[in-house]
This record gives structure tokens, C-alpha cells and sequence, in this order.
């Protein structure tokens, strides 16, 4: 109760500031959240083999737009998987798969489940650091992320827990990529669009009026290309364990770029920031190491 009244008294100071994060590759470790998810899918033998051919003839039906709008928009391999259900003990410790999707060797066989739970993700320790320092400031906290909403949502709620355990009560939002549903099964059609590229920026420019905020006083973190448009609609864009092409322009547009999945520090030197207030601001946080403290390489 303390920890909310807390947060809510920093709120009402700092309105008008959202933090933006994607999720995997900058809050979770890769591989990401659905390629997990389709692992254990296959090897529950949840899956039906023709969904691999409509997930094919999706596939050359969205080329046109890009191995990014295959990759991200095409969710065929779904079609008839039934809905998932919230996590619970009893499956934690049911049995495992191995990469290629096949059964571990000594765990007990389990038939294919109707109820199947959703995986429950586990966040790089900076993040959770990063993400508790602006619910402190009375930040929203926003997760945008190219995944099954599902699981984006179990990751939403993953963190709120984490911030619990540290005194912090928040509600986090969350935008993911929705799918059609149909007497408790998934169709394998994406409802509107999938949350990628330039979709991620129109969410977060659609909920300016909604939670009054100000972009140009707002965070984003994101880790690849797909995350670029999210993270130039806002004025405090950070890279996260970016890739090769994010991390170029990073250096180009002089963005911190921060590793949360190393265990040890590592700092390069960062350009001379630009002579904007805002510029200024960032360059005497990453000196003090608020609020970017914690794996910060200065491209």
C-alpha cells in the first residue's frame, strides 16, 4: 500500500511520461517468447501438419511486404490450437524439449494437453532494475512488443510481480499482436495489425491523448530494426543488446546504447552529445548513471 501511494505521489509530479519497452531480446533473452511457445507446441504435438503448408502459403502471400511482415504477421502455424490458459504448478515440471522440439531423454512422456499453459519469462536482472526506476518516477510502463499478445501479457504481469517484490505496485500496458479466435481455438489470422515496425509507433503516438503524455519526454528501448520507429517517435530513445543495424544508427543518431545481457560492464566512449538542453541532460545521466546505469556502451 505504502509502495503504491509512493508511486502514485511521483505520478502526479511526472505526468505526462511513458517508458516503452520491447520485450524480447530487451527485457528477456532470445530466443524470443513464441519461438519457445512453438517449440513446446511441437513437442506436445500440438500442432497439425497441414497448419505447416497454410503457414507456407501465408508466407508467400505476405513476401511482397518483407521477411519481417513473414516473420511477424504469419501465425497459419497456429490455426486450431486451442486457447491458452493461465500458468499453473501443474506444469511446471511436466517434461521438456530439446531445440529441434523433441522430447528430453529421461523425463516422463506427457500426452498432448488440451489446457496448455503459458510460458513464464525470466527478465535480464538490469532490466527489472531499469523498468522499477521509472515506475520510482511515477513513469507508465508500456510494454510493445511483436509477440502473441498472451504472452506479452504473462510477461506484463511477470514483472508487475518482480516490482511487487520490491515494494513497487504498478499496472503495466500492453500491445502485442492479437490473434482471431474461434470456439476456444485460434484461427491463425491476425486481428488488425501485427505489433512490428511501424505499427509499435502508432501505438505508442495513440496513447498520447489517452494517458496525456508527452513523446518527446518519454523512453523507448528496443534491440532491433523493427524497434527503430518506436524509438525516433519519442525523446529518449535507448538500444538494448542491439543488433548490427540498430546499433548503426544508433551511432548515427548518437543513442545510448546499454547491454543488459552481459554480466560485466563494458563501456566505449560516446560522441560529444548534441548541444540541446535535452542532449545535455542525457549526457550528465549517463556521467552519473541515472537512468541508464548498468551495462552502458556510449556509441
Amino acid at each position: 500500500m505504502k509502495g503504491r501511494m509512493e508511486v502514485q505521489k511521483v505520478k502526479e509530479k511526472s505526468g505526462g511520461v511513458a517508458a516503452f519497452f520491447d520485450l524480447d531480446g530487451t527485457l528477456v533473452a532470445l530466443p524470443s517468447l513464441e519461438k519457445r511457445f512453438f517449440r513446446m507446441l511441437r513437442c506436445r504435438r500440438a500442432i497439425a501438419g497441414r497448419n505447416y503448408f497454410l503457414w507456407l502459403r501465408e508466407a508467400m502471400r505476405l513476401a511482397p511486404r518483407g521477411i519481417s511482415a513473414i516473420v511477424q504477421a504469419n501465425k497459419m502455424y497456429l490455426r486450431g490450437v486451442q486457447i491458452l490458459d493461465e500458468p499453473g504448478e501443474g506444469d511446471r515440471n511436466i517434461s521438456f524439449c530439446h531445440k529441434d522440439g523433441h522430447q528430453a531423454r529421461g523425463q516422463a512422456s506427457a500426452p498432448p494437453r488440451r489446457n496448455l499453459r503459458l510460458p513464464v519469462p525470466t527478465f535480464f536482472a538490469r532490466a527489472i532494475k531499469r523498468v522499477a526506476w521509472h515506475a520510482k518516477q511515477g513513469h507508465e510502463i508500456v510494454l510493445i512488443s511483436g509477440t502473441l499478445e498472451p504472452l506479452a501479457r504473462e510477461a506484463a504481469r511477470t514483472m508487475e510481480a518482480e516490482l511487487a517484490a520490491r515494494g513497487i505496485t504498478v499496472t503495466i500496458r500492453v500491445f502485442a499482436t492479437r490473434l482471431e479466435e474461434s470456439d476456444g481455438m485460434w484461427t491463425g489470422r491476425v486481428l488488425g495489425q501485427a505489433m512490428f515496425g511501424e505499427a509499435k509507433a502508432r501505438a505508442a503516438r495513440g496513447l498520447v491523448k489517452d494517458m496525456r503524455l508527452e513523446l518527446e519526454r518519454c523512453y523507448a528501448y528496443g534491440d532491433s530494426l523493427n524497434d527503430r520507429w518506436l524509438m525516433e517517435s519519442v525523446g529518449w530513445p535507448v538500444a538494448v543488446n542491439p543488433s548490427n543495424d540498430l546499433r548503426s544508427i544508433a551511432r548515427k543518431q548518437r543513442w545510448p546504447v546499454v547491454y543488459w545481457n552481459q554480466e560485466k560492464n563494458s563501456t566505449e566512449r560516446l560522441p560529444r552529445p548534441q548541444s540541446s538542453p535535452r542532449r545535455k541532460d542525457l549526457a550528465a545521466r549517463l556521467q552519473t548513471g541515472v537512468p541508464l546505469a548498468g551495462g552502458v556502451r556510449r556509441d
